[in-house]
């Protein structure tokens, strides 16, 4: 049994433990908002604490059956002023107008001051990609696509953008950013992650943190982040959602905790925990996780708020609570402060009566609504429960599309070229064809206008899909369409036969439907076989196939890839994808992206890029790690050397900073721009090392013949790895470094036995 899965065992029921401790307030009052925190709630009752500490959906405040939303004023009230209700969330139907958001809004927190207290809500809502529930808000590509462009600026002015435009709808909380690390390729949600490198995810998930946040969350620009899902979500065993996972506290340290405590560094205001189990420990009720390591070791201080029902399932699904009312009492003593109910009262209820049964102590209660009263002071709700609709002249601007249509061409990665085919003549007679050409569904993927993204056709119906930005770049005279196949049947295979024969080239639309969280679950990662039966019919007609694909995790396409001329990873690249695509395949814009994931040639070889050393196979065995494309792999319409790798000194010692250099030169006839990944291996060590990490990365733009020189700072701290005991430690000996094809190598020497250098993360 591992150390993780003792302790969580141990501290399941995490209220005996609790109960132990002082009754005192955990919270500082230190500073002065602190201290006026402290003095509302110390005129609060038990229940106006308690309804702080409750989040319900929009729903429950609406009226049923309408045709189009409204707020029921009676259910209002009940929710303000007898429960006292401090968030409420998401959305019920479709997107809405920023007009119907300001009334929404308004008469929430017009409700909100008439309670005793006059405590302003905190509505929060799922901006995941741009603000999704906002009609003609600027839609971004998926994080998944993000770490494609493996640019950190761009990540930050996504998250600016999306802040602005979420203030705009007068909501200053915003679900986002995903720092679950994205290993497992069946897992639905994988599309938003920042991919499979730990350092990746928590490169972006900073940059993207900063972005919403800004200097001041109190200003009208900007919300509170919240980072998700606490942890470990990402890896379930069996690649469905919201399944168990098994994860030993090395590993879990290793590769899951990294962009969390990156996201506390940053100054993330909330985090919403995992639904998931870990080692048969959900996490909900997990003190060694949501205390003893987020609050003791990351210092994390702001608000932990459930996900969807989750302090219910802990009775109903996990089955580690015996009734509702003992989940609320393990996922309070635990370290919850806001449940998301979300549809009834329950939580209300069972908490008042926990606190006067004595099972919860009245120190945790206030300790979790000083959580939640510190960030609506600091987002300054009290002083401005409601924004001014005059103050956001640019929502929806050229000038934030403009910063989108740049993320999603620098997202898109060009996978093959055989020949040089792309980019395309914009002469040529073109074949667009198959299940994701002529669909916005297939570029904005889940959370777009809906929960599910169903409906980004008809709220997305002025952008362009795959087929109309083709058509718009060459014209329609020169374009072809037929559908060919569904997702998963064939369609008019015949006609779509007999237009290729009359074409120059096939553009080949494949990949899947939006989709998010259980719905997206499958069993399968071949894409189907009807898409894969429609590329072996193009093929057979001799043109050339250029294979786009749509999707948000790596389908098993290699049949495909195999017949195709060139290859395109779009993922899910947003509103302004269609156009980008149409940019690159006609070399109006040279492709720059890289995989954050690797791309696996088989459906049960799912390996990730830093496997260990076990992995890799040998000379007698053709079984090894071979994926289809490797982790970090894009293709450009230029070429660029590398050479002249420096370090400033051949060892590095205690204290010490390696700076490590390297001159990229763009060798070939166009501009372009390029991804620097600094990949370091540490070839002997205590616990089995990884083949090779990434440790560092930069993009940077060359014209024909330029050079650049990148350089990188190497600390002992970025060798360090977890060891056997759970300490993250750095151990002396040879590493390696990889920049592009040039390898180098480097000694890390230090005077301290490995004992005096452990330290927890």
């Amino acid at each position: 049994m591992t150390r993780f899965t003792k302790i969580c065992s141990l501290m399941l029921f995490g209220s005996v433990s609790l109960m132990a401790q002082s009754k005192k307030a955990v919270v500082a009052s230190a500073s002065p908002l602190d201290k006026k925190v402290d003095a509302l709630i110390a005129g609060m009752t038990l229940e106006e604490k308690v309804g702080q500490m409750t989040e319900v959906t929009l729903d429950v405040v609406s009226k049923t059956g309408a045709p189009t939303h409204q707020l029921d004023v009676f259910k209002l009230k009940e929710a303000i002023e007898k429960y006292h209700v401090g968030s409420i969330l998401n959305v019920s139907g479709t997107a809405y107008t920023r007009e119907h958001w300001h009334d929404v809004i308004v008469s929430i927190q017009a409700e909100a001051a008439k309670d005793r207290l006059k405590i302003p809500v905190i509505y929060g809502i799922d901006a995941i990609h741009g603000v999704t529930y906002t009609v003609g808000s600027t839609l971004f590509p998926h994080e998944i696509a993000m770490a494609a462009t493996f640019n950190k600026d761009l990540a930050y002015k996504a998250g600016e953008i999306t802040a602005y435009e979420t203030r705009a709808s007068y909501i200053p909380w915003n679900y986002s950013p995903v720092l679950d690390l994205g290993k497992n390729a069946l897992w639905p949600r994988i599309y938003e992650t920042f991919g499979e490198d730990p350092y990746v995810v928590k490169t972006m998930g900073a940059s993207i943190i900063k972005g919403y946040q800004g200097n001041d969350i109190g200003d009208k620009y900007h919300v509170a982040a919240c980072m998700k899902h606490y942890l470990g979500y990402s890896a379930p065993l069996s690649g469905k959602d919201r399944t168990p996972a098994w994860i030993p506290d090395r590993y879990m340290r290793e590769y899951f905790l990294p962009s969390f405590a990156e996201a506390v560094k940053a100054g993330a205001k909330t985090l919403m925990i995992n639904s998931g189990e870990i080692n048969g420990i959900p996490v909900h009720s997990s003190k060694y996780l949501l205390t003893d390591v987020l609050r003791g070791e990351l210092k994390f201080d702001g608000i932990a708020v459930t996900d969807w029902r989750d302090i219910q399932y802990l009775y109903t699904r996990h089955h580690v609570a015996s009734s509702q009312k003992e989940a609320v009492m393990i996922a309070v003593n635990a370290g919850v402060d806001m449940s998301m109910v979300p549809y009834e009262y329950t939580f209300f209820d069972y908490l008042v009566q926990l606190v006067h049964e004595g099972k919860v102590p009245m120190w945790r209660v206030n300790q979790a609504v000083h959580r939640i009263l510190k960030v609506k002071y600091e987002l300054g709700l009290f002083d401005r429960p409601v924004g001014n609709p005059d103050d956001y002249p640019k929502f929806g601007s050229e000038e934030f599309r403009a910063s989108s249509v740049q993320a999603a061409r620098e997202a898109i990665t060009l996978l093959k070229n055989n020949n040089n085919v792309l980019p395309l003549k914009k002469g040529v007679r073109v074949l667009v064809t198959g299940p994701t050409a002529n669909t916005m569904r297939s570029l904005n993927g889940g959370w777009s206008y809906t929960w599910q993204g169903d409906v980004s056709d008809k709220f997305a119906a002025d952008k362009n899909t795959i087929l109309e930005a083709i058509q718009k770049k060459v014209g329609n005279d020169n374009v072809t369409y037929q559908e060919g196949s569904k997702f998963d049947t064939l369609t008019n295979v015949e006609e779509t036969i007999k237009a290729a024969k009359k074409s120059d080239v096939i553009v080949l639309c494949l990949g899947e439907l939006s989709y998010t969280e259980n719905v997206g679950n499958i069993d399968d990662l071949n894409l189907p076989d009807a898409q894969i039966q429609l590329a072996t019919e193009l093929a057979k007609t001799g043109k050339p196939v250029i294979l786009v694909l749509a999707e948000g995790r790596p389908r098993i396409m290699t049949k495909a890839d195999n017949l195709s001329a060139a290859t395109v990873m779009t993922y899910l690249s947003g509103n302004e994808g269609g156009d980008a695509l149409a940019d690159i395949l006609f070399g109006d814009v040279n492709p720059s992206g890289r995989l954050p994931i690797t791309y696996p040639r088989y459906a049960n070889a799912l390996v990730n890029y830093y496997r260990k050393n076990l992995e890799n196979g040998n000379s007698d065995d053709s079984h090894g790690y071979n994926p289809l494309y490797e982790f970090g792999y894009g293709l450009s319409y230029t070429t660029f050397r590398y050479g002249n790798v420096h370090l400033n000194n051949p060892d590095l010692k205690d204290g010490q900073t390696l700076k490590i250099s390297v001159d990229v030169t763009n060798s070939g006839q166009r501009e372009g721009k390029e991804s620097v990944l600094l990949f370091i291996s540490q070839l002997y060590a205590s616990v089995s090392p990884d083949t090779k990490r990434l440790r560092g990365f930069d993009k940077i733009s060359l014209k024909p013949g330029e050079t650049k020189t990148v350089s990188f700072n190497i600390t002992p701290a970025d060798l360090a790895f977890i060891n056997d005991e759970s300490k993250s430690v750095t151990e002396p000996g040879e590493f390696k470094i990889q920049l592009g094809d040039q390898t180098q190598s480097f000694n890390y020497v230090s005077a301290k036995p490995v004992a005096a250098r452990t330290g927890k993360l």
